[in-house]
């Protein structure tokens, strides 16, 4: 019955570590659209007029935002299910001894769950406003299009205009360099964390079995003492025969 137990908190640990390593890679993933959405939006406004179109537009980039959105929520939904299942486990565990190292277990999965939430949410609020925005210096730079095509002349004004958009594009593009920046010493924060957590959890280990280490050394120098008073012995044994022989 016990080995059955263990058998299936080994095979939610597994399915949650599964479930976690295929969330890291489509939030790298879902990160990266965000940052590149803007790129991808400049990029087709600048050859709006051309007859090529670009292998991945707005729209395309609309829709891969929406799927890798529902793929994100439903894994999330899955690694909430099986923290559940090994919660429950937890609750109704036999032997009360192994509780603590299962709720530390727990706990760490529930930490994992909470980091990649709170990264999706925000990578996808992020996402919202810069589609929004991209939306909103489209719909002002068509205007602008339509003004100069409408009126044919480059007047001071227009280029004034002009000249403060591209301002408010370098700044946009700057901002967004700070948010990548931003995820990615959070990412590195997070794994640093774990690694931090399981150097705790052997160093533990370590502190509860230094006291059997500790009596093993003693009896091990014991017993390289006495076996040393016994060579020592045979050999002024030896050496008194071997002189009484010699000088008989």
């Amino acid at each position: 019955m016990a080995a059955g137990s263990s058998n299936y908190w080994e095979d939610l640990r597994k399915q949650a570590r599964q479930l976690e390593n295929e969330l890291d890679l489509k939030l790298v993933s879902f990160s990266k659209l965000c940052t590149s959405y803007s790129g991808g939006r400049d990029g087709r406004r600048d050859r709006y007029s051309s007859d090529t179109t670009p292998l991945l537009n707005g729209s395309s980039q609309d829709r891969m935002f929406e799927t890798m959105a529902v793929e994100i929520e439903q894994l999330l939904g899955k690694l909430t299910g099986i923290n559940d299942k090994m919660a429950e486990y937890t609750n109704s565990a036999g032997v009360p001894s192994l509780n603590a190292a299962l709720m530390h277990t727990l706990q760490r999965h529930r930490d994992i769950l909470q980091d990649y939430t709170h990264e999706f949410h925000k990578t996808k609020a992020n996402f919202l406003a810069i589609r929004e925005r991209e939306n909103l210096l489209g719909s002002v730079r068509k205007d602008i299009e339509s003004y100069k095509s409408g009126s044919g002349v480059n007047n001071r004004r227009t280029e004034l205009f002009l000249k403060e958009h591209e301002h408010l594009r370098n700044s946009d593009r700057l901002i967004e360099e700070t948010i990548s920046i931003a995820m990615a010493t959070k990412e590195n924060m997070t794994s640093q964390r774990g690694m931090l957590k399981s150097i705790q959890s052997k160093m533990n280990t370590l502190a509860n079995r230094f006291p059997a280490v500790n009596s093993l050394i003693q009896r091990i120098n014991l017993r390289k003492r006495r076996d040393s008073f016994i060579l020592g012995g045979v050999i002024g044994i030896c050496t008194i025969l071997l002189l009484l022989y010699a000088f008989h």
